[in-house]
């Protein structure tokens, strides 16, 4: 299985509404960070939307990580036929195996039988270009009504991206969720967690952790993934909490990666 780096385990570094570090990452600069790592690829999520990037910069973006030897997963947000049309275009240029796609953007939240009907308008595009549909558990729908959306569509080009943690926000815990979607995982985000209780006992906060630091049980994740067979990457994401300013927040979140990618290269083959 591949082990990749993502726009959003620099999620600070790139930056988030309201706070913009002066000089933010870039795609080269996270390609040379996979590169240091050892990493097989990255993915570029909704953080850093390539439909806004201009065909030079794609090109720019495209040739060094071919330079370097490093993958591209596209991912997007938004799915609507023409978004869904678009990035398949993309996947097909950056040639990623993988296309994870959260379905919800903004206002546009279609129901299950709309998303069921979008993928099947696209899998005839999905097929030809050899592109895997890896729809991400998101915190709307329950972890069963993604499964069942699996099913209707049918096909070998869809599946699911399962991130450890979304799901938590419809009130499902990773047993849940495993138990429904790991059958149709194709892509996987690493992403642990804790949870602790707040100082007035009445309640908790989730918070994320580095790889191997919190409440994830990766060896376990992987064994169950292992024995579908469908699982072709796993890409790091972290829920890095803020520090006393960004430049502390940036550095916390350099520091979490490094050691999340160790902790993911020894569980990982």
């Amino acid at each position: 299985m591949l082990v990749g780096i993502s726009t959003f385990t620099y999620t600070w570094a790139f930056g988030v509404p309201g706070s913009i570090p002066a000089i933010p990452m870039t795609l080269n600069k996270l390609i040379d960070k996979a590169v240091e790592f050892k990493a097989d690829c990255i993915q570029v999520a909704d953080n850093y939307p390539l439909p806004d990037q201009s065909p030079e910069e794609l090109t720019l973006i495209r040739d060094y990580a071919q330079k370097n030897r490093i993958g591209i997963e596209v991912g997007g947000r938004g799915l609507s036929d023409e978004n869904l049309d678009r990035y398949i275009r993309l996947a097909d240029y950056f040639s990623s195996p993988v296309l994870r796609m959260v379905i919800d953007r903004q206002e546009y939240q279609p129901d299950s039988e709309t998303v069921v009907a979008v993928i099947r308008n696209a899998l005839s595009n999905l097929e030809s270009n050899g592109i895997t549909l890896a729809l991400e558990n998101h915190d709307r729908l329950p972890s069963s009504e993604f499964r069942q959306i699996i099913e209707k569509v049918n096909s070998n080009f869809a599946g699911i991206c399962l991130d450890c943690v979304n799901s938590m926000g419809i009130g499902e815990g990773l047993a849940t969720v495993m138990e429904n979607l790991a059958p149709f995982t194709v892509n996987l985000h690493v992403k642990d967690f804790s949870v602790k209780r707040v100082s007035h006992m009445m309640g908790f906060v989730i918070e994320g952790t580095p790889a191997g630091k919190g409440f994830l049980n990766l060896p376990l994740l992987m064994e169950i993934l292992g024995s579908y067979g469908r699982c072709r990457s796993a890409i790091l994401e972290l829920w890095t909490p803020p520090a006393a300013n960004l430049l502390e927040t940036i550095s916390r979140e350099e520091a979490w990666a490094g050691e999340s990618i160790v902790y993911m290269k020894e569980i990982i083959y």
